[in-house]
């Protein structure tokens, strides 16, 4: 139950849906004062999730900052999240990749620079649906993820790979599962994108497990001293404010359901 309610927060807490939401209750809204106090309500929302600058201030302010090489040493291995390839879409004889795979490059810089020795990757599906491929059983997410990082020239006996969790907390509780199989690896780095990163070390540390953050994958953008990053509205933000109003709102689900500290 848990996992299909916070699928639903994609769709409550998206700006997009509460602009059409005030339209449309203007448009059949009675008495004709409220009509009006709708529209204006709906004017001001759009031009507060249209604005770049202000949603990139928020994001500047919940993402996690970049770490240097320097800053994070080097570890025995690097816990990949999952959460950025397409499952569901066809044909399946190819791995798709969506937002946020910077994450992936970085685990691979990240190993290719010496600073992991080995990568970790944590997702099963995070799908409700699963797509079939031929009657055959799909892939998890990480088991997609395992396809690239080997394409890339990492060995398998480097890639470890746990396949059950549909979600950040289960990444915590499977991947500490994992670890209590292989005692040589005593010093790990959480890579996953900067917007997730605060939720993700808490439910990490909630279940014992204290890795090195590693945020990639960032939505945000250096400050723009310019008027049009400013004035200039676009339909990016609308986008974003719902990832981050998402990712707020989870944080703030887990740590009062005791999932993240």
């Amino acid at each position: 139950m848990f996992f299909i309610l916070s699928k639903l927060l994609d769709f409550v807490l998206s700006p997009a849906v509460w602009l059409v939401g005030l339209v449309l209750l203007a448009a059949l809204g009675r008495p004709a004062r409220w009509r009006k106090h709708l529209l204006w309500a709906a004017a001001i929302g759009l031009l507060i999730f249209t604005n770049p600058a202000l949603v990139n201030e928020a994001l500047l302010a919940w993402e996690k900052p970049p770490v240097t090489l320097r800053q994070l040493g080097r570890h025995d291995a690097g816990i990949l999240l999952t959460g950025i390839t397409e499952g569901q879409k066809t044909p399946h004889d190819r791995v798709y990749v969506g937002p946020g795979a910077d994450r992936l490059l970085h685990t691979l810089w990240l190993y290719r620079a010496g600073r992991i020795r080995r990568i970790i990757i944590s997702g099963g599906s995070g799908a409700l649906i699963q797509p079939k491929t031929n009657g055959e059983e799909p892939r998890t997410e990480a088991e997609e993820l395992q396809v690239l990082l080997r394409l890339a020239g990492v060995p398998k006996q480097d890639i470890l790979l746990e396949t059950r969790s549909r979600n950040t907390r289960e990444n915590a509780l499977f991947t500490k599962q994992l670890l209590a199989q292989h005692p040589e690896i005593n010093s790990t780095v959480l890579i996953t994108s900067a917007f997730h990163q605060r939720r993700a070390i808490g439910c990490f540390a909630k279940v014992g497990l204290h890795p090195a953050p590693f945020p990639a994958g960032f939505y945000s953008s250096d400050h723009k001293p310019t008027l049009t990053y400013w004035l200039l509205p676009g339909d990016q933000p609308l986008a974003l404010w719902s990832i981050l109003l998402h990712e707020m709102a989870g944080y703030a689900v887990y740590r009062l359901l005791g999932y993240a500290s």
